[in-house]
């Protein structure tokens, strides 16, 4: 099989297969419409897919409430309540607290040594 590449035209003809293969394997993977081009391309879809669903879901809300807004006076008034404050002749405004009942306050004695790296008492 050796022998078969001992002339110069045989070993002419080996160089330009390999360099044919060589070109045609970086075409494949790495050229324009290659399999990375393709495969990120891919990815980009899929995440263009993603944010397309959302923005679909978001604008179904913003068209039932905009169709609300037209047909009904409910969302309307609780546009006004929510977001002007409207309150009602004979109505009395309660704002409820949303802090936790489990809240304790933390008060720091500024006499106290504490150890500047680690806000902890040296004891």
């Amino acid at each position: 099989m050796i022998e078969m590449f001992r002339s110069t035209s045989s070993k002419l003809i080996l160089v330009l297969v390999i360099a044919l293969v060589t070109s045609l394997q970086y075409q494949f993977w790495l050229g324009e419409g290659g399999y990375f081009p393709h495969q990120a391309l891919t990815q980009q879809i899929k995440q263009q897919a993603e944010v397309n669903t959302e923005l679909k879901e978001r604008n179904r809300i913003l068209a039932a409430e905009v169709f609300d807004l037209k047909n009904g006076t409910e969302a309307i008034e609780e546009h006004a309540r929510l977001d002007l404050g409207l309150v009602k002749p004979n109505e009395t405004f309660v704002q409820m607290s949303t802090i936790s009942t489990h809240y304790k306050p933390i008060y720091i004695d500024p006499n106290a040594k504490i150890d500047a790296a680690t806000n902890e008492n040296p004891d």
